[in-house]
């Protein structure tokens, strides 16, 4: 057995019993505090095995790209003439390659599964490839992408996405729901005389619920891309970065800011408490700013939050404006942005913070948030279907005939939710017009 197989049959071996104790609440019983103990000792067990996985995997794939054709010996040394030397293959395909081969063999099959299967098998894909290809998702008429392939597509996410960079965790939706139990109240201790009653305290609970969500998107690809039909890294790399920016972006819009309803995740700004949503001063100076800057790193602080992985989350604007402050002898006011930390935490940029907001159509948003505190929660499915004859409307409201610019329309279905452990863990500020002349 693998390593990589193993370290993933511990984790599922955990994840059994977190969603026994997740399943025993949600029926209206009240856990212990030892199976809260319980609970957030297997979280961590998990959270520790992910890191693991993540890194073996790497060295596998590091591994393979530095393997070298060897004899039966395996002592490295070159076959004498004539004889083959025995070679094992292992796969080198980066996260998300195997869902662009389907996209693509699709494209070369004219839409027809039962086409593309037969090309999958004809050009030596792997088998994963070929039973997606063979599998229709009922009513949906589209390839049903394995929660294996699911994953890695997740893991190719993470370069793309800032919330996934910057450390928000994935949690597994088996059922399409999930609920996480936190303290809400602590009990309390204090002192009291020889002959004083002791004063009874108990603990308040909450819960952080996710339930999946329907997620849709439609990726228009050229099919220049999709008409090679061998095995081509370069072009699935090609058409699986079309297919992941678009649902990375998509993810970070929502999980930063989105409203949130039935329908819809709730994002950080919709999630911080009132009192954690702070607006920034107008026409500052630099204490000004450190004071502002101060006060949202200190609205966590206050609230006991856990401090395990906070970062900032910023549009481009407000960072390069930040990084050209100086002070009164004319130094860099904050130096450390040039190696992507603000006051000793990193700082995520992304353009999903809009700089068009406020009556005035210039502030924008800083966001300073704990994300070991963020979830996401995801169900690991995830179909594709395909069409090079329908319409979409691109970023400006315009129709746009796929068949009329020789493009393919792929449709991801996906489900998941977002939600935050500890709504104590993100401060946002508001009304941040620095930088708005830039």
């Amino acid at each position: 057995m693998s390593l990589v197989t193993q370290l993933r049959s511990e984790r599922a071996q955990l994840n059994t019993q977190l969603q026994a104790l997740a399943q025993k609440e949600a029926g209206g019983e009240t856990l212990s505090a030892e199976e809260l103990q319980q609970f957030t000792s297997l979280e961590s067990q998990m959270a520790d095995l992910t890191a693991k996985i993540a890194r073996a995997e790497s060295a596998e794939r590091l591994a393979a790209s530095a393997a070298v054709p060897v004899t039966e010996s395996g002592r490295g040394i070159a076959s004498p003439p004539g004889q083959t030397p025995h070679i094992t293959v292992t796969s080198n395909e980066a996260p998300g390659a195997q869902a662009a081969q389907i996209v693509r063999l699709l494209g070369a099959a004219g839409g027809s599964q039962l086409q593309a299967a037969e090309l999958a098998r004809a050009g030596g894909f792997d088998n994963e490839v070929v039973m997606a290809l063979s599998t229709v998702t009922p009513g949906a008429g589209g390839v049903l992408v394995p929660t294996n392939m699911a994953t890695s597509v997740i893991e190719a996410l993470r370069p793309h996405a800032v919330m996934r960079r910057m450390g928000a965790r994935s949690l597994p939706l088996l059922n399409g729901n999930m609920t996480l139990p936190r303290i809400k109240d602590s009990t309390t201790i204090s002192y009291i005389g020889t002959e004083t009653d002791i004063l009874i305290t108990g603990m308040t609970f909450a819960d952080m619920k996710l339930q999946a969500k329907k997620q849709a998107g439609l990726v228009p690809i050229a099919n220049d891309l999709l008409k090679f039909s061998g095995v081509n890294p370069q072009v699935d790399a090609l058409v699986a970065q079309d297919m992941l920016v678009t649902k990375a972006l998509f993810d970070d819009v929502t999980f930063i800011r989105n409203v949130g309803s039935d329908l819809e995740p709730k994002g950080l700004r919709y999630l911080a408490l009132p009192f954690n949503v702070v607006t920034a001063p107008v026409n500052p100076d630099l204490q000004d700013i450190d004071m502002f800057l101060g006060g949202l790193m200190l609205r966590l602080e206050a609230a006991n939050a856990n401090m395990a992985n906070c970062g900032w989350l910023m549009a481009p604007r407000t960072v390069r404006w930040l990084q050209a402050l100086r002070d009164g002898n004319g130094n860099k006011a904050y130096p450390e942005i040039e190696q992507g930390q603000l006051k000793g935490y990193p700082i995520g940029i992304t353009t999903q913070i809009p700089v068009n907001l406020g009556a005035g159509g210039d502030e924008s948003e800083i966001y300073f948030n704990d994300f070991s505190d963020n979830y996401i929660g995801e169900t690991g499915q995830m179909t594709i279907a395909y069409s090079n004859e329908a319409t979409y409307k691109n970023a400006g409201g315009d129709v746009i005939s796929a068949f009329q610019r020789d493009q393919t329309l792929i449709r991801l279905i996906d489900h998941n939710d977002f939600g935050l452990r500890h709504v104590e863990s993100v401060a946002v500020g508001t009304a941040v017009k620095w930088g708005a002349g830039m």
